[in-house]
């Protein structure tokens, strides 16, 4: 089971997109992810959402010119997301299954980004598997982008996975580390307890 249903039941959704909605209201810049990612593809790229949730993200990108997809496992996430956008394509799929060829998925990535804690809240032991498919996902030259707390200040889960272990689980998969990053403003990474990856295929 993963860290993520022990934490919510999957039944959060409505909950989380609330929260976001909330701090958005209050002036904060929820669209930190979808900036960062826009700035290492053209517009136009075709983008895999992995982990979408109520799809801030992947919403964020479509409407600057992205050909988005989105999976994730948890229904009730999902739910919000369709209700938000429901014209993009939406997929329950547990990552760790995750097939780079199903019909709506195929035909390969310019970018996959994993935000919101994915690898930690992944099943343990599940993190290399989940890195291979999304790694197979991607086109030549594309990008896995992912952004995950390393410390228990950054997690709503004691942690588990720190930053050389998901290093090693990429450079297993075949991919070339392009740079860490502290946030997804792209401060250099510090060695502090938050980290967003970027590797290459």
């Amino acid at each position: 089971m993963s860290r993520w249903k022990e934490l919510t039941g999957e039944a959060s959704g409505e909950d989380y997109a609330a929260r976001f909605a909330s701090l958005a209201r209050s002036g904060k810049d929820v669209h930190g992810e979808a900036r960062f990612c826009a700035a290492l593809v053209p517009v136009g790229a075709r983008v895999l959402d992995a982990g979408c949730g109520t799809g801030r993200v992947m919403i964020r990108l479509a409407e600057l010119g992205y050909d988005c997809v989105g999976v994730d496992l948890d229904a009730s996430m999902l739910a919000v997301a369709r209700k938000q956008a429901p014209e993009l394509p939406w997929f329950q799929l547990d990552l760790a299954e995750f097939d780079p060829d199903l019909p709506g998925i195929a035909g390969g990535f310019d970018l996959v980004v994993a935000a919101g804690n994915i690898f930690p809240l992944l099943a343990p032991g599940t993190e290399a598997t989940v890195v291979k498919r999304l790694s197979a996902a991607l086109r030549p030259g594309g990008l896995l982008v992912a952004g995950f707390g390393l410390d228990e200040a950054h997690l709503p889960v004691p942690p588990g996975l720190t930053l050389s272990d998901y290093d090693d689980c990429c450079a297993a998969a075949g991919l070339t580390l392009v740079d860490h990053f502290a946030t997804w403003n792209a401060d250099p990474y510090d060695g502090g307890g938050y980290a967003v990856d970027v590797h290459r295929r």
